[in-house]
């Protein structure tokens, strides 16, 4: 599904070159649960931005489906995210005034519906979205909580209002970044769960980045990272 071929990251700071991929290459399939692991600075957080399509390599090609995402306009790579890609973050990263619904119902409002064929599809009417949203935020089990606004609800609450805004467009991969990092251990062991419920009952791949064995211990493969390298890359 993702493949990365001899890529590598370098970041110029001042006169300073920081290299911050040397030469990756890895093959994501469909269904895997991955979890990154590394020491702080070894190139987690590069990676998985490359993965998601957030930023580009130095050099090295990155395959979406077998296509060349190089080949991509920025168009084409909004949508591709958009339509493909699902992001939950440490920080939840809500909007403070926004309810749950209309948190998850925000990335509706850029999507298209998919269709066979060349070209995008019509935009999803309102009514799809909140329904669509209702749905997602029932699947994560807030669904008598979706007039409450972020101030309202608990770190695990809002974790779980990021996942379903992540799953509303039905993607086929989510990237995770320290998931549980602001949680406490009952919140983050839900929130664990909850993955491994959507991983098996869903077939969504997971890409995890944590520092956590406990957490890397769930998926079925782990890949360990140093110096901008992968080190090590275990199979369940």
């Amino acid at each position: 599904m993702i493949e990365l071929r001899d890529v590598r990251k370098v970041y110029l700071l001042g006169e300073v070159e920081v290299h911050a991929l040397r030469g990756v290459d890895l093959r994501i399939e469909d269904g895997e649960k991955v979890a990154i692991m590394g020491p702080s600075g070894c190139g987690k957080s590069t990676m998985m931005n490359l993965i998601g399509l957030l930023d580009t390599p130095s050099s090295g090609l990155i395959t979406l489906d077998g296509r060349e995402v190089s080949e991509l306009g920025e168009d084409e790579l909004a949508s591709a995210r958009n339509a493909r890609i699902g992001f939950v973050f440490q920080t939840f990263q809500l909007l403070p005034r926004l309810s749950a619904l209309r948190q998850v119902m925000l990335p509706l409002q850029y999507a298209r519906r998919r269709r066979n064929g060349s070209g995008p599809g019509a935009r999803v009417p309102r009514a799809e979205r909140e329904a669509r949203a209702r749905q997602a935020l029932i699947d994560v089990g807030l669904g008598d909580r979706m007039a409450h606004d972020p101030s309202e609800l608990s770190g695990g609450q809002r974790q779980r209002v990021a996942i379903a805004r992540a799953l509303v467009n039905e993607p086929s991969i989510v990237l995770a970044d320290e998931p549980t990092g602001n949680l406490d251990s009952v919140s983050g062991a839900e929130i664990l769960k909850l993955f491994d419920a959507l991983h098996v009952e869903r077939g969504i791949t997971f890409v995890t980045v944590t520092h956590d064995e406990a957490i890397a211990e769930r998926a079925t493969r782990i890949l360990r990272m140093f110096d901008g390298r992968i080190v090590a890359d275990e199979r369940a």
